[in-house]
């Protein structure tokens, strides 16, 4: 038996399947966004028969290393730049990750061909080292031109080690790709958030452990594949988009289709992604988070801010929106708190409020002093302390409305506090397509609505399931463009949107009438999937697959994904040197009179690398395949030889417990942080 888990934006979803990935059981659970083992435990705990049977594998999909990027959280950490100027950093916004303090300049790096191009200055890295260790909780490491010899940055880190018992990543680890100021940031962001992961993981293992469940605990990458939580621990920026990935995988699973995309709707995105021949499209300039560039490579998804709990609202020209913002669907929170079944009613007693069916409740806990809030902020925490409260009643009794909505609104920017208002849950609630909450809260707030809008309540929800179909279509045809290179489908007011919109019959009028004919069916995963992507796909005339278990299809592609590790070695004629081919090692450099000499050490090399690593992050053993590829010009009739690329590939199932007995490995280790 094997157990998959997956925090989503809304809902924390697992599931227990055997060795054939035949699901056993499923389940949900909201996903508590200031505590995400809390999610975990509920959903879990639901998912586990009675009593829990015997475990074999952990595998976990998390939405941590993302947001916490999005959001900025972090941990202090002081980043040793070896080699680089410092005018090489400027403008890139490292201020935002590292107090400027603990940006350190050191000595040495190499140049293009790998060679030293200065002395490391052992001793200033010591200095720092020792000067930031107390104030930090991480080191990271980024050499210039480290990709091709690392050996500087492998000096810095085992004297951090040794002087420390703090995390240190060093840039080659993460990437090799040239770009120092891109590797530099990647591996600033992977300390700060190392921390982070440590906390969920070391909770999640205690969880575990209670529950009797003594299995490895495997991370999914941005990838889709996995990785051990004890590599997770050093790597955690490599679990970007990781919840994408797992859908994706998951999708694959369900359907066994080689070629098509895969949309997921969950409650608070909606993640697209292009399948071909089986694999998932990979980003190779690096996934890009909350405005950040980084070297991670990962699954090619398009997400939009479109889900079950989106809000409900009018623009500026007064037109119908769903979403991107997030809130709690009326009928959730009328479940739990049936009081704001009177206020609702009371509303539409009375002339329509602008604020009428927005309400507000507190998220997670003030873990800080409340000090730290404004005077403002903390009047309205204390009114939320016993439920939620109505938006209108809030503010009809400050004196000062505006200066209140301004703290409201800050409150829930930092998560502290969260808006419930209508959502596309709410309307299918009331059309009878779904019900997991009070249809009546859902009535009432369509009813505030319909008065609002002038037509039925009914009508009105009809709208709302459209406007998300219409613009669930236009993601999954903006998705299609960006597969075929820089194309876009232009502002609202250009011809290719409106043509657009006319095949997903947004307006009835017009002289046009256009047909659109996606060319790879559509698999869809995410609890609302069946609602919006069944018309969705007659909409575009494609074949639509809604597999069984779609609801939870993230937290099945957690499990059944394989872990793959890959090794890149690049040769290269150094400058000035026709006779030498020089390979470029992880640890180092190495010199060959002849290209099929050099090839062949690379490619032994490469080999055992990449099994290594596979072995290393959770692998039970390792399939290796691998690559050669020569770069020739021809010049003047000439052939003119640019380099040569070996990527060993190793693929295999992760290690179970039952595997783990049998080899007598040591247990997993938590790592210590200062």
């Amino acid at each position: 038996m094997f157990l998959g888990i997956d925090t989503g934006g809304t809902y924390t979803d697992a599931v227990l399947v055997d060795d054939s990935g035949c699901v056993i059981s499923t389940a949900k659970a909201l996903t508590t966004k200031y505590d995400l083992s809390l999610g975990i435990q509920n959903a879990v705990q639901r998912a586990l028969p009675h009593p829990p049977p015997d475990i074999q594998l952990v595998a976990l999909s998390s939405t941590l290393a993302t947001n916490a990027i999005v959001e900025g959280k972090g941990n202090p950490i002081c980043l040793l730049l070896i080699g680089y100027d410092p005018q090489l950093i400027e403008d890139r916004g490292f201020e935002k990750l590292v107090a400027d303090e603990r940006i350190v300049f050191i000595s040495g790096g190499h140049t293009v061909e790998g060679e030293e191009q200065q002395p490391l200055d052992f001793d200033a890295a010591r200095e720092a080292i020792l000067t930031h260790a107390l104030y930090v909780a991480a080191f990271a490491i980024s050499g210039y031109f480290g990709v091709y010899n690392p050996t500087h940055e492998l000096r810095v880190k085992r004297l951090v080690r040794r002087l420390t018992s703090l995390p240190v990543t060093c840039g080659h680890e993460l990437t090799t790709r040239l770009d120092a100021p891109l590797r530099a940031l990647t591996v600033a962001l992977n300390a700060r958030l190392i921390p982070l992961m440590h906390q969920l993981i070391l909770e999640v293992r205690e969880f575990l452990a209670i529950q009797g469940i003594r299995a490895p605990l495997m991370v999914v990458k941005g990838d889709g594949s996995l990785i051990d939580a004890s590599v997770a621990l050093e790597r955690p920026v490599e679990t970007i988009m990781s919840g994408p990935a797992a859908s994706v995988i998951g999708g694959l699973h369900l359907c066994q289709v080689k070629d098509a995309m895969v949309v997921d709707i969950g409650g608070t995105t909606t993640d697209i992604a292009l399948v071909r021949n089986g694999y998932p499209t990979l980003n190779l300039k690096g996934a890009r988070v909350g405005g950040w560039q980084t070297m991670i490579e990962a699954m090619e998804v398009h997400t939009t801010g479109l889900g079950g709990d989106s809000e409900v609202h009018l623009d500026k020209a007064g037109n119908l929106v769903v979403g991107p913002q997030r809130v709690v669907p009326l009928s959730l929170l009328a479940a739990e708190h049936p009081i704001i079944l009177e206020v609702l009613r009371h509303q539409l007693e009375r002339p329509l409020e602008p604020n009428a069916g927005y309400f507000v409740i507190r998220e997670r806990p003030l873990k800080t002093d409340r000090n730290s809030l404004t005077e403002p902020q903390h009047q309205i925490w204390e009114r939320l302390e016993n439920g939620p409260i109505s938006v209108s009643e809030l503010l009809e009794k400050s004196e000062i409305p505006l200066h209140l909505r301004y703290s409201l609104d800050a409150l829930i920017e930092q998560g502290l506090v969260v808006t419930s208002a209508f959502t596309p849950t709410d309307a299918v609630h009331v059309l009878g397509r779904y019900c997991c909450g009070s249809v009546e809260a859902a009535n009432l707030c369509a009813e505030i609505w319909a008065r609002r809008l002038g037509m039925s309540k009914e009508e009105f929800c009809e709208r709302v399931v459209k406007q998300v179909i219409i613009q669930a279509g236009h993601a999954v045809v903006e998705s299609a463009l960006a597969s075929e290179g820089s194309v876009s489908l232009g502002n609202p007011e250009s011809v290719g949107y409106l043509f657009v919109d006319r095949a997903l019959g947004a307006s009835d009028g017009g002289n046009l009438d256009v047909t659109l004919s996606l060319r790879r069916p559509i698999i869809g995963v995410g609890a609302p999937a069946g609602t919006y992507l069944t018309p969705l796909a007659k909409k575009l005339n494609t074949q639509f697959y809604l597999p069984e278990h779609f609801e939870v299809a993230n937290a099945i592609g957690a499990v059944v994904g394989s872990v793959v590790q890959k090794v890149r070695i690049l040769i290269r004629q150094p400058k000035g040197k026709d006779d030498a081919y020089r390979v470029y090692l992880p640890f180092g450099v190495r010199d060959f009179p002849k290209l099929d000499d050099a090839a062949r050490y690379a490619q032994n090399t490469a080999y055992r690398l990449a099994r290594h690593h596979a072995l290393q992050v959770g692998a039970s053993k390792a399939k290796v395949y691998v690559e050669r590829k020569d770069i020739i010009v021809p010049i003047a009739n000439q052939d003119l030889y640019l380099e040569t690329e070996i990527v060993a590939t190793a693929v295999g199932r992760p290690q179970t417990k039952m595997r783990v007995e049998e080899t007598d490995l040591l247990p997993l280790k938590e790592g210590k942080i200062k």
